[in-house]
């Protein structure tokens, strides 16, 4: 770990503008990095073996961080981190992304073992996944719902989720928070045609579920899940498009009082993903 010691007083510094610019997802894109700020998603980081680039320390909190990192990793934690920075407290109040700054930030690589483009899917690449269970999202835009998701993903054990291209960046720093460090374990795939993908799940014998209410809907809990059936959520507002709708199989909803017109998509996504889940 490179630690330069000299404490960073300016917002012009050079390496706090490159910190700042990863506010922005084609900034992120381009460098193939992104942010996060707290000490436990650091600690996940390293753990996961992500590629971390560099940490940023405000004056304050520095030694308390490096002692928790001491403590939990032993001097292990200095040959996973890259380059290490002080910043003075004025200045790190300004760059974090927290009403209540912890005191560290950390700048990483993207996970591309885990977290990919996929470009081609069929129905062999299914076929060979037929041990995974699999959830779909199209058009969540929240990246905070995108970052729950994950997060229930990974505590229900879904072994991959596929995301139109259009959700938002799991790599949003609001994404990166609201998965608390699940990101870094859990298997996401972005496809461009959703609808596409779909298809070539059927063909490989599994059943696709879309969460919307239309004439063919089947209530949760009143059919049999089977292994390898998948479920498809939708937009935050305006659910699945009738194109993803039509290529599924079988639709699906969730039993609610009156008292309520719908879920908040994390919210329901962690249900049906539980009730999944025992398809295994």
């Amino acid at each position: 770990m490179l630690f330069t010691g000299e404490i960073i007083r300016s917002r012009q510094n050079k390496n706090i503008v490159e910190l700042c610019k990863l506010t922005d997802r084609k900034a992120r894109e381009a460098t193939k990095t992104f942010r996060f700020d707290g000490i436990k998603l650091l600690e996940e980081a390293i753990k996961n073996d992500v590629e971390i680039c560099a940490v940023f320390l405000s004056s304050t909190a520095q030694e308390r961080v490096l002692d928790f990192l001491r403590g939990r990793f032993g001097g292990a934690y200095e040959d996973k981190i890259e380059k290490c920075f002080v910043v003075s407290d004025d200045i790190f109040d300004k760059i974090s992304e927290e009403k209540s700054p912890e005191g560290v930030i950390t700048i990483a690589k993207y996970i591309d073992k885990l977290q990919k483009n996929a470009t081609i899917y069929n129905s062999v690449h299914f076929s060979e996944m037929k041990n995974e269970h699999i959830v779909l999202l199209e058009s969540v835009r929240d990246p905070s719902n995108v970052g729950a998701i994950i997060r229930s993903a990974a505590a229900i054990g879904i072994d991959r989720l596929i995301l139109s291209a259009d959700c938002a960046d799991i790599y949003h720093p609001r994404a990166v928070r609201g998965s608390m460090g699940t990101l870094f374990n859990q298997r996401i795939d972005r496809v461009s045609d959703l609808a596409a993908t779909v298809t070539e799940m059927r063909k490989s014998g599994r059943r696709v579920f879309a969460a919307a209410l239309d004439d063919r809907a089947l209530s949760l809990g009143e059919f049999e899940i089977l292994a390898g059936d998948a479920v498809v959520i939708g937009n935050e507002g305006h659910g699945l498009s009738q194109e993803v709708i039509a290529a599924c199989g079988n639709s699906v909803i969730i039993p609610m009082s009156e008292r309520a017109e719908s879920f908040n998509a994390a919210v329901a996504a962690s249900i049906l993903m539980w009730e999944f889940a025992k398809g295994k």
